[in-house]
């Protein structure tokens, strides 16, 4: 599914969302620069009764860690350990996104991994190149693709590099400075 169907999808929910992963990348630079298996999307947790009643009659699974599939029945709220849920038409159907789920202080979102790293939820909005679509911002999608860097993070990291305003280099450099005081990244910043 492409990120404009998922946009077209979520249109009528009333409450934020934002294209994440490796399209919010590809998006800020206008082009599909490798294959994407699926659109993570990102969702507060305050408002994961709005999508589960969006997608009502979708297959919905959260992952229950370590990594256990269980359907999201509606009307149950996620656990606090749970940070994905996977969306598929139906049973039989291919997983064709996922919602990322994120933890918020009143209007502040929370980074998942380390709750000293927090921002304003209205900041969380990146610039795309296609009109209409919600993106990440790429400082913080980029905080969440530096632990592991992988190949396609890292590769993700060197095109959008360029491409950061001097605010989202300093805040990225930030919080790497906090979780992870010796990230490889934080000289490049």
């Amino acid at each position: 599914m492409p990120p404009e169907a998922v946009a077209e999808l979520l249109a009528p929910v009333e409450a934020p969302w934002w294209i994440g992963g490796g399209w919010a990348l590809d998006l800020l630079v206008g082009g599909n620069f490798r294959a994407h298996s699926d659109v993570d999307v990102l969702i507060l947790r305050r408002d994961q009764h709005v999508f589960r009643a969006q997608l009502d009659a979708w297959d919905l699974q959260a992952a229950d860690p370590p990594g256990r599939l269980r359907r999201w029945v509606a009307g149950d709220p996620l656990s606090a350990h749970v940070h994905d849920v996977f969306c598929r038409p139906n049973p039989t159907a291919p997983w064709v996104f996922q919602f990322m789920i994120d933890d918020s202080d009143d209007e502040d979102w929370l980074f998942r991994r380390d709750h000293r790293i927090r921002r304003p939820v209205v900041s969380l909005a990146g610039r795309a190149s296609r009109p209409g679509l919600s993106v990440l911002s790429p400082d913080v999608q980029l905080l969440y693709k530096s632990k592991g860097l992988r190949n396609r993070d890292v590769a993700d990291f060197e095109m959008i590099l360029p491409r950061l305003t001097v605010n989202e280099r300093d805040w990225l450099r930030g919080a790497l400075t906090i979780v992870t005081p010796a990230h490889e990244w934080i000289h490049r910043l």
